[in-house]
């Protein structure tokens, strides 16, 4: 009996039980092996220490195509494989449909990180791989956005912008074949603006309310399409400008943003104690108004000066401060409720979400720095020390069967 017992609450078999428990595993592994590279890249770019192989694209252009394409997809592919037949009251999906994507995109990252390390050709294979996944996991959802009969706009939302990541897909295949940077530059813009902040923004949009409630009892509710709407638009118009390089007029974009998510997070905030679990999904959003703020900031100042006074420090406030905070808080929100284990954030997670405060401050100082590098790896550093413990919690859930002993 108790070897039974042991082989059932640690097996990997359980991975193929629920799309989320596979993807949130390849994203949560994909979390530390990306920046182990990227950091190890950082640290001997600052102090040499050995002959490190150069990757045949540029190192930051690569850590940009692999924290937007292949770090943080599984994830979205993860969480919206699970919850489009909810939103849409239609039957579940099976394994057969999530996990090839899994597969895809798990394998994409692995040959992407060996290419990286000095086998070139498996970079180009990664990328295959990562394609296939993507095509795989975008094909589901839209057949199931053909199958609703409600018109589910946070979902259409989301597979929008899965469409507008796969074009930024087709970009970094463009680029491998022509070496042409100009596609190289759209694709990681199409990455941020077209791919990332729509989804988190309509997830947001969609779940932070409906978390509240369920935790709050008589909290209303309040996410009006029309914000969802003008927020869709807003960003296209900064993704526009940021491809024709319209910096000086970034700001026509960016104020109005500000105003929006300025209003959604006064909104969304309680007026009485919360749970952890609900502060630490507020305060990551809250990063997004001050990312937007450091963007109007940033270009005001380029109008007047045709200065980038804030270099990157605008986009790892939106990278790091928000992408990276509510990832913890809304994987750890969904990995707690989706294994029966209490909705409460817990000590690994906690940790995990403080530090990357930290480590967003960091990252946005390097930029005003006189060793920048040295920062930037420090900031590194400090990303892995936060998220390790985090991820090494959450791949041993992954495994096991709930703690309520309900399926999945």
């Amino acid at each position: 009996m108790p070897a039974r017992i042991d082989i059932a609450t640690f097996s990997p078999r359980l991975l193929a039980a629920a799309p989320h428990r596979l993807l949130f595993f390849v994203g949560a592994a994909n979390v530390l092996l990306a920046m182990a590279w990227w950091t190890l890249w950082l640290v001997n770019a600052r102090w040499p220490m050995f002959a490190m192989p150069q990757p045949s694209i540029p190192a930051g252009w690569m850590h940009a195509l692999v924290m937007q394409y292949q770090v943080l997809t599984p994830f979205i592919f993860g969480f919206l494989l699970t919850v489009f037949p909810r939103w849409m009251s239609l039957p579940a999906l099976s394994r057969w449909h999530y996990v090839p994507v899994g597969l895809g995109l798990f394998g994409g990252q692995l040959l992407t990180l060996a290419g990286l390390c000095g086998f070139a050709p498996l970079l180009y294979l990664g990328f295959v791989f990562t394609l296939a996944g993507w095509l795989a996991g975008l094909s589901f959802l839209i057949k199931l956005l053909w199958q609703d009969t409600q018109m589910t706009w946070h979902a259409i939302s989301c597979a929008s912008a899965l469409v507008l990541g796969l074009i930024g897909l087709g970009l970094v295949f463009g680029y491998l074949f022509t070496g042409n940077a100009r596609l190289m530059f759209a694709a990681i813009k199409f990455g941020s603006f077209g791919l990332l902040l729509p989804v988190y923004f309509t997830v947001n949009h969609r779940m932070i309310p409906f978390f509240a409630s369920a935790a709050l009892p008589g909290y209303r509710m309040f996410r009006p399409m029309l914000l969802l709407a003008a927020f869709w638009a807003l960003t296209m118009l900064h993704l526009g400008l940021e491809l024709v390089h319209g910096y000086a007029f970034l700001w026509l974009a960016d104020v109005p943003l500000v105003a929006i998510c300025s209003v959604l997070l006064w909104r969304w905030w309680p007026r009485a104690p919360m749970p952890a679990l609900l502060r630490v999904l507020l305060l990551g959003f809250a990063w997004l108004p001050i990312a937007f703020a450091l963007f109007a900031l940033q270009s005001a100042w380029f109008a007047a000066t045709d200065q980038f006074v804030l270099g990157r420090a605008p986009a790892h406030a939106l990278f790091i401060g928000y992408f990276g905070s509510l990832l913890v808080a809304m994987v750890t929100r969904v990995t707690q409720g989706h294994s029966g284990r209490p909705l409460v954030l817990g000590r690994m997670a906690a940790f995990a979400f403080v530090l990357v405060q930290c480590v967003a401050v960091v990252r946005i100082v390097a930029e005003l720095r006189p060793d920048a590098l040295a920062w930037q790896a420090v900031a590194g550093l400090g990303w892995l020390f936060a998220f390790t413990p985090w991820v090494l919690r959450s791949l041993s859930i992954y495994v096991r069967p709930r703690a309520d002993g309900k399926p999945d």
